[in-house]
This record gives C-alpha cells, sequence and structure tokens, in this order.
C-alpha cells in the first residue's frame, strides 16, 4: 500500500505523511536521544535517501542547528525536484552549544546559506526555529518579515514556524503557513494548535511523536502506535521522524501505510 500523500494547508504543497527528520545525519551532540549514536557515512545516508524515497517519503527535515546535515543533503540528494525541503532559521549549533538570532541580517544569511549547503536554488519550507519565547521572537524580531520578504523573491516557497507554546502555534498559524508543533500520547497540549490549523486549513507537521525516541525504546508496537496517534488527529499533514536506520524507517512507513 502506497504512503499517502497530504495538502500542507494552502500552500499548493503535497507531503508525504511521513517525513524523514535529518538531526542524526550531521549532529549528535547535546541530543535528547535515549541512546547515543556515531554519525553515518555519506554512502549509508545515500542508501537511506533512496530508500525513504523508493517507500514514498518526499519530506526532509533539516535545520542549520542540526551539524552538517544541511550539508551532507545537498551532496548526496539526487532528483531535488522529486522531494519538499524543509529548513529552518533562527538557531544555530556552534562548538557544542546552541544560540540564537533573529535579525534580518542573520535570517537573510541563513536562508541563502542553506540554499548553498542544499544545492537548490528554492527551499520548499523555512520555519523560525524557536529558542522558547515564540511570541516575543514573532512580535518583537525581525525574523518573520525577513522571511516574508523572502518568500516575496521566490526563495522560500512557504514559511512557518517550529513552536514550543501553544499561544505560540496560535499566533504562528495567524501570520504564517504551517506549523510544526510536538503531539504524542505524553504530550497533548497543542491540540487546540491543531483543531486551529484545521479550521483556518493551515499546515501541520508534528514533531516529537515518538517522544524524541523514549516511547519506543523497546518496542517498535509503540511507533505504531504513537504514529497512528498523532496522524488520525484531523489537520495532522504530516509526522517527521528522524532515524539513521533502515530497518526503523521501513517499520515506521509500514506501520503508517
Amino acid at each position: 500500500m502506497p504512503l499517502e500523500t497530504r495538502a500542507l494547508g494552502q500552500t499548493n504543497i503535497e507531503v508525504s505523511c511521513l517525513g524523514l527528520g535529518t538531526v542524526k545525519f550531521g549532529r549528535n551532540k547535546e541530543v535528547k536521544y535515549p541512546c547515543g549514536f556515531s554519525l553515518p557515512s555519506d554512502q549509508e545516508i545515500a542508501k537511506l535517501l533512496d530508500l525513504a524515497s523508493s517507500l514514498g517519503i518526499n519530506l526532509l527535515d533539516t535545520a542549520p542547528a542540526y551539524g552538517s546535515s544541511e550539508q551532507r543533503i545537498g551532496r548526496l540528494l539526487g532528483n531535488r525536484q522529486d522531494w519538499v525541503i524543509c529548513t529552518k532559521v533562527g538557531e544555530e549549533f556552534l562548538n557544542g552549544k546552541s544560540f540564537f538570532d533573529f535579525s534580518a541580517a542573520h535570517v537573510k544569511y541563513s536562508i541563502e546559506r542553506s540554499l548553498r549547503n542544499l544545492h537548490t536554488d528554492y527551499l520548499d519550507i523555512a520555519l523560525i526555529h524557536s529558542n522558547g519565547n515564540d511570541l516575543q521572537v514573532l512580535e518583537s524580531t525581525d525574523v518573520l518579515e525577513s522571511l516574508m520578504a523572502l518568500k516575496q523573491e521566490g526563495l522560500i516557497r512557504a514559511i512557518g514556524m517550529s513552536t514550543k507554546t501553544v499561544a505560540g502555534g496560535k499566533k504562528a498559524l495567524e501570520l504564517t503557513d504551517i506549523v510544526m508543533v510536538t503531539y504524542n500520547p505524553s504530550s497533548t497540549e497543542d491540540a487546540g494548535v491543531i483543531d486551529l490549523a484545521a479550521e483556518s486549513n493551515k499546515g501541520v507537521l508534528i514533531k516529537k511523536a515518538l517522544n524524541s525516541g523514549h516511547d519506543c525504546v523497546d518496542a517498535d508496537k509503540n511507533a505504531a502506535r504513537n504514529l497512528k496517534f498523532a496522524l488520525d488527529y484531523r489537520g495532522v499533514s504530516s509526522v517527521i521522524v528522524g532515524t539513521i536506520n533502515p530497518a526503523h524507517l521501513k517499520s515506521n512507513v509500514s506501520a503508517v501505510a
């Protein structure tokens, strides 16, 4: 059974209901997964991308804060036109520490760097990478206006925010095309944001559906439960799950297909 695709709100972008998160392509320091891991080789990433494509996945989620993830995707990804690439602005990861910069100059620099890193002349999705103060970032920094200008230039197809608060998620829906929110059986606070998105026909991407791996350490059935929990919720466009394990990727696709 093929993997379902869903409309991403009003963006005219169709995404596979399961997306591939790529933190583990480029960063294994200061992450919150239950087990440590080594970064995969280029060959391993290339094979995983080919596998994802063959399974019907078209959505890749990356960010400058994911270490070398963008650079490796740009180097190894074929058939750019077949993929929906989502990256972010605002968070940087340098010398083992995160820092945030939402200034107009940094946003422009970050998007131009992402275009170079990803070997592309457009980004399908650019999300604001929240520092936790969603409303302050949206209302009192240059980031939203800067992204809108870059979208107007044709460098970005859709903009949104990866949020950390319910109020921030609702404000992001008012001002942008897409939200990325946390939703899993042990974290349902953002349900109201998803409901609002469904009412206003905005795109919803789900992060941490497996609770950063903590909900499926021992059993694939828990992964299937959590994925179904998120995807069955009205308004959800796609669930982003990060993995560098081909067996886990196949299992996740089987669970939702």
